[in-house]
């Protein structure tokens, strides 16, 4: 499923459930992440001994494309986290960020193809 937001490209599907799908998305989609996708990957996992890291490592990852690979909310989320960090109450700044976290959390619950 493609979806669009206003005055914008089409937003990517969401790839495979995997590492080398996902890695593929981002050079193809949101290169300006793949250096930090491929640092974190030898960091985090490349190295290790047993894939115990590995659905942490993609949770992360899936969420960041989810979020990069759509340039309207991705300067949504950003325009939520600038107000929260200039809110002078504590109580705006709460909602801003919580608002920003619900869509962190519902991108990260996405599908492939979505």
């Amino acid at each position: 499923m493609t979806t669009a937001t206003p005055a914008s490209a089409p937003v990517p599907p969401m790839p495979e459930y995997t590492p080398k799908a996902l890695r593929a998305a981002i050079a193809a989609h949101t290169p300006a992440l793949l250096a930090d996708f491929d640092a974190a990957w030898r960091r985090q996992i490349a190295d290790a001994y047993d894939i115990g890291p590995v659905p942490a490592f993609m949770a992360r990852w899936w969420g960041e494309y989810a979020l990069a690979r759509d340039p309207g909310l991705h300067r949504h989320v950003a325009e939520l986290e600038a107000r929260a960090a200039e809110a002078t109450d504590a109580d705006t700044a709460r909602k801003l960020l919580g608002e920003a976290s619900r869509i962190h959390h519902e991108l990260r619950s996405l599908e492939p193809g979505e």
